[in-house]
């Protein structure tokens, strides 16, 4: 199985990502997030990251510009967007920056799987997340799932990986219910909010990979 460890701050947290066996390696641009990164900052880390790892760039609802000033300094291999960007939106930005674009999609009841199953004949990936609280600050890492049966036997053309309230506990359980392969965590490998544990990083990608 494959893991994103997303949100990361710090060198010794994305080195602990990358030594552990991430696939991905997400950094947050949203000034509301606590896990929110200055275009110096992510130069920075993601200067770290060698070859064969993907590198996210997490970005909430950007403009042309928003993206044009990132993308021109921060050498990442995929745009996260993760706001209410609608398949137009994503379409438009996968033409005009030439790079993959996973798209985030907010799960709470089986009428959300509309809007997944229309990003998914667009993006690149697919991000299938809890939604958010109403009023929530933060469009994702809040820590919450979603009932993970409503996954079940539904299958995409398009890669996608599961999100929402995720940690080494249950993990294997999320992966049987859902049949993901590739997963995304955050506060789950964190000690308190938007601060991750070294331990807890390597403790998610050992359950993926099936390590006691």
């Amino acid at each position: 199985m494959r893991v994103k460890i997303c949100g990361l701050t710090t060198l010794n947290t994305l080195s602990a990502a990358i030594n552990s066996g991430a696939t991905y390696v997400g950094f947050v641009f949203f000034e509301k997030s606590p896990r929110h990164l200055t275009i110096e900052q992510a130069i920075k880390m993601a200067n770290i990251v060698p070859d064969g790892i993907c590198k996210t760039a997490l970005v909430v609802d950007p403009s042309d510009k928003d993206l044009d000033d990132l993308l021109d300094k921060v050498p990442v291999d995929m745009i996260q967007l993760h706001g209410h960007e609608s398949a137009e939106r994503v379409s438009e930005v996968k033409d005009k920056f030439g790079l993959p674009v996973m798209k985030a999609v907010g799960i709470s009841d089986e009428s959300d799987l509309v809007n997944l199953y229309e990003h998914s004949r667009i993006a690149d990936q697919i991000l299938v997340d809890a939604k958010p609280p109403k009023n929530a600050v933060l469009p994702g890492g809040n820590g919450l799932s979603f009932d993970w049966k409503l996954l079940a036997g539904r299958r995409w053309s398009t890669p996608w990986m599961l999100a929402g309230g995720l940690n080494s506990s249950n993990l294997l359980q999320a992966a049987k219910l859902t049949g993901a392969r590739q997963f995304d965590v955050s506060s789950g490998v964190e000690t308190s909010t938007g601060v991750k544990d070294i331990k807890l990083i390597s403790d998610f990608i050992q359950a993926a990979n099936g390590d006691p």
